[in-house]
């Protein structure tokens, strides 16, 4: 009778409606969810961490090599995500509130919001890939030790190309771009890995957020039991952390 019939006869959007046998309250099961997220997100630091780490050695070890990659990235586009990733976790942020309070439909308002804003930076990151790709930049046997002709670019290619050249001026070292080395290879793979491993973690919380979107639909959401939203708050709020370390570390560090 106790614990299950309470649990019955408990209001829908009651936090014992969702309290699991294990725990004894809610307040615990809540406290154990985000102890259990905070020991995950520690695990990811390590996991960035150790790319971090790797990125810095051979930045030290060859600081022209890596300094000419970073200028052969789109500082542009990569200061453009930023700026939607921030927005992004501000939308997350009015979400978790929203939940708190139990509005169900502002949750869904805000998650939507921030979903647009991950698959608008997810569309930035692919057509800077393409951009990449077209000026031989990716390693291995696409990589071109001098620039393609602008021949044969592409017209966004040269769209982009124009674009900096007319802003060259205003951005410091934006025109000291010297011979590509085998070395540059180095610094390009770990672009790739450590951008795309992001990219990974940003369709994960996607997917995340499209659950949340399904259980608020059902006014799952209460000022009883919304941990959920605030646990997978968490996840992004790191994700766009992650992001804000690597957009000064492979985009920024341009200085001799």
């Amino acid at each position: 009778m106790s614990a299950t019939a309470t649990n019955i006869h408990s209001p829908p959007n009651s936090g014992d409606a969702h309290l699991q046998h294990q725990f004894k309250n809610a307040d615990q099961q809540r406290e154990s969810a985000t102890l259990g997220m905070w020991l995950f997100l520690g695990t990811e630091v390590l996991f960035f961490g150790g790319l971090f780490v790797s990125y810095a050695i051979y930045r030290v070890r060859w600081p022209d090599d890596f300094r000419e990659g970073s200028l052969d990235l789109k500082w542009y586009l990569g200061g453009l995500n930023t700026a939607i990733l921030l927005l992004s976790s501000f939308f997350m942020a009015l979400g978790v509130r929203a939940s708190q309070q139990g509005d169900n439909r502002r949750v869904i308002r805000h998650l939507l919001a921030t979903i647009a804003l991950a698959v608008a930076f997810l569309g930035v990151k692919g057509m800077e890939y393409y951009l990449e790709y077209d000026e031989g930049l990716v390693p291995g046997e696409s990589f071109r030790l001098q620039p393609p002709p602008r021949s044969s670019e592409s017209a966004l290619t040269r769209g982009m190309g124009s674009f900096e050249r007319w802003t060259g001026k205003y951005v410091p070292n934006a025109d000291e771009h010297g011979q590509r080395t085998r070395r540059e290879q180095l610094f390009m793979c770990f672009y790739f890995i450590m951008t795309a491993i992001h990219a990974t973690h940003m369709l994960i919380g996607i997917g995340l957020m499209t659950w949340l979107m399904m259980l608020a639909r059902r006014r799952a959401f209460s000022a009883a039991w919304h941990n959920p939203v605030e646990v997978v708050g968490l996840y992004w709020h790191f994700v766009d952390t992650v992001w804000v370390f690597l957009f000064p570390v492979l985009y920024l560090l341009r200085n001799p």
